[in-house]
């Protein structure tokens, strides 16, 4: 975000807004922030390397995807010794740091969207009203349909429903998510199409707990 700029009023950790308020939020953090950058994580390689490694994964796609190269990086949480930038740790940034909690808000915008167009494909699993999150309609969903493409079989509930006997089902590749993700950062209402945070991350899904899903 520009240092000179006055802060947005009502931006806060994305876990204490509103869906309306962060769509709200994400069409004025894109017009005034220098950059967005958008990166991700498909299921497949969270279930190679864990959440945390496609975590470190996306934000690394996030942060090349930026059209302003950052000096230095605010992320939330510890240290990451693997993401190659000079960074700042800031734990609870989500509520202590305006840059951040703006990537926060701008990064649950466009996955919420994300999580709401895979429900037109997989609609047993109800996720344009859950959008990933372990609610009883997601789970009667696995319970009645099994796992989707883009559950993450290493996730205990979804282990303990199926045995992996083989490696056949399909997965989104990262480059078919990454186009589907710049389809999704299209302006939000009337707001017209600019950057938005250049911090920890605009998009780096999965992000950290507790916002991840627990499924999806």
């Amino acid at each position: 975000m520009p240092p000179d700029a006055r802060a947005i009023a009502g931006v806060d950790d994305s876990k204490r807004l509103s869906c309306a308020e962060r769509v709200r939020l994400a069409a004025k953090i894109r017009v005034r922030a220098l950059s967005v950058g958008v990166g991700a994580a498909s299921v497949r390689e969270i279930d190679r390397v864990n959440v945390y490694h496609a975590t470190v994964l996306a934000m690394r796609r996030a942060l090349a995807r930026l059209s302003v190269a950052p000096d230095h990086v605010l992320v939330d949480g510890k240290p990451i010794r693997t993401l190659r930038v000079e960074h700042t740790a800031v734990v609870g940034g989500d509520a202590r740091c305006y840059s951040i909690a703006c990537a926060s808000i701008v990064a649950k915008v466009t996955r919420d969207r994300l999580m709401e167009r895979l429900a037109t494909r997989y609609p047993d699993y109800r996720w344009e009203q859950n959008v990933g999150y372990a609610t009883p309609d997601h789970l009667r969903g696995l319970e009645a349909h099994g796992v989707s493409p883009h559950h993450r079989r290493s996730f205990c509930r979804v282990s303990q429903l199926s045995l992996p006997l083989d490696d056949v089902e399909a997965s989104v590749p990262p480059e078919a998510l990454a186009q589907l993700l710049v389809e999704l950062e299209a302006p939000i209402g009337d707001a017209p199409e600019r950057g938005a945070a250049a911090s920890r991350e605009a998009l780096a899904w999965p992000t950290d707990p507790p916002s991840p899903p627990e499924h999806a």
